[in-house]
């Protein structure tokens, strides 16, 4: 795998947890802590710094913690906490704040604390960080990123071939690169599909042309915002959305839902069926993004006294990203489309097929 240490990251890992951190009790949107106990041994404390959202946000934060709590299950001396983000000026408040209880590490959730990482890093060169969805390339911040655009590709391969009107769409959060790279993956699958099979399916929402452009509910919180979006497209003769918009993104399954039986979403990050298990009916798939595999190889390689350093980049050979499994489409789902992107994967693996978004990570 593409690791810069050698890590590997187990997919089941990232089911376990994540079907845990669902289905279990939803923890206090005030901050919250874990830790198994019982064994000796030096404690390593790891602090979470979540984005906006709160951790149970159905995508990257609750993967991510989910990530944490897998960590301190499989070792007895990690103890992990989580502090919530309610607004951008919570950021850096709240790294400092991480800082000063002398945590073991502290993991920063989100692209959009970038900035507010490299100065507290900066500020605290004893201090190890981890970042998720970015990568400073400070001594002491290891990046966790991933290539979705890789997943998504796939994912708008298989909105292309499921279609019955001819018009799929995608739509965001906020228009930045981990946002971003998921809609580039997914224009390009469904190009990629109209070139191999001389078909004209279109994609509403997004142009990897245009990067500037685009439908955005500058939020990923509002699933009011993000249900009128879906429902907009779906007006527009959309019958598959892909909302790349954390907690927003619900509005699209809730659009769904009310579209008599039109509309279908394929969700992202996580699994939907297990992480929104109440729209499972509407999910084709889900372009996911191993955040609960790669922050819980991160922290059982810190906790054993080796800081990983660098830059780790999940994709598609490293099980980083992919697809969920089809769940409820399962036989819905023809066999020869699920042939067809299994051959995409290997040729996107294997650099038969190369994807051109410019917010791709570098490892």
């Amino acid at each position: 795998m593409a690791a810069s240490r050698g890590v590997t990251i187990g997919t089941l890992a990232v089911v376990s947890a994540l079907a845990l951190a669902a289905c279990g009790s939803k923890p206090a949107d005030t901050g919250g802590s874990t830790s198994a106990s019982g064994a000796a041994g030096a404690e390593f404390t790891a602090c979470m710094v979540l984005d906006t959202g709160g951790v149970d946000d159905k995508s990257f934060n609750q993967s991510s913690y989910a990530g944490m709590t897998a960590a301190a299950a499989a070792n007895p001396n990690i103890k992990v906490s989580y502090v919530p983000s309610n607004t951008a000026n919570d950021y850096t408040p709240n790294l400092q704040a991480e800082v000063n209880k002398k945590c073991s590490t502290v993991i920063a959730v989100g692209g959009l604390m970038a900035d507010n990482v490299k100065a507290v890093a900066a500020a605290n060169p004893k201090q190890q960080f981890a970042e998720v969805d970015s990568s400073s390339g400070a001594p002491n911040v290891y990046g966790l990123q991933f290539n979705t655009a890789q997943g998504g590709f796939l994912g708008g391969y298989l909105a292309a071939g499921m279609s019955k009107t001819g018009k799929v769409a995608t739509w965001g959060g906020l228009n930045i690169p981990p946002v971003t790279i998921y809609m580039d993956g997914f224009w390009e699958g469904v190009q990629y599909y109209n070139a191999q099979k001389g078909k004209t399916v279109q994609v509403l929402g997004w142009d990897e042309n245009n990067q500037k452009g685009g439908t955005f509910a500058g939020s990923f919180t509002d699933q009011n915002k993000g249900k009128q979006i879906s429902q907009t497209f779906i007006q527009q003769g959309a019958d598959i959305i892909f909302p790349v918009a954390g907690g927003a993104g619900l509005g699209a399954g809730a659009a769904a839902q009310g579209s008599n039986g039109v509309a279908n979403v394929i969700w992202v990050d996580t699994d939907g069926c297990v992480s929104a298990a109440q729209y499972c009916q509407y999910f084709i798939s889900s372009v996911t993004k191993n955040l609960t595999g790669a922050v819980q190889t991160y922290l059982t390689a810190a906790a054993g006294g080796t800081f990983p350093t660098g830059n780790y980049v999940g994709d598609l050979k490293n099980d980083g990203t992919g697809l969920a499994p089809y769940n409820q489409f399962e036989s819905k789902v023809p066999a020869e489309l699920t042939t067809e992107i299994n051959q995409v994967k290997a040729d996107i693996i294997s650099g038969k097929i190369t994807i051109k978004s410019p917010s791709q990570p570098k490892s």
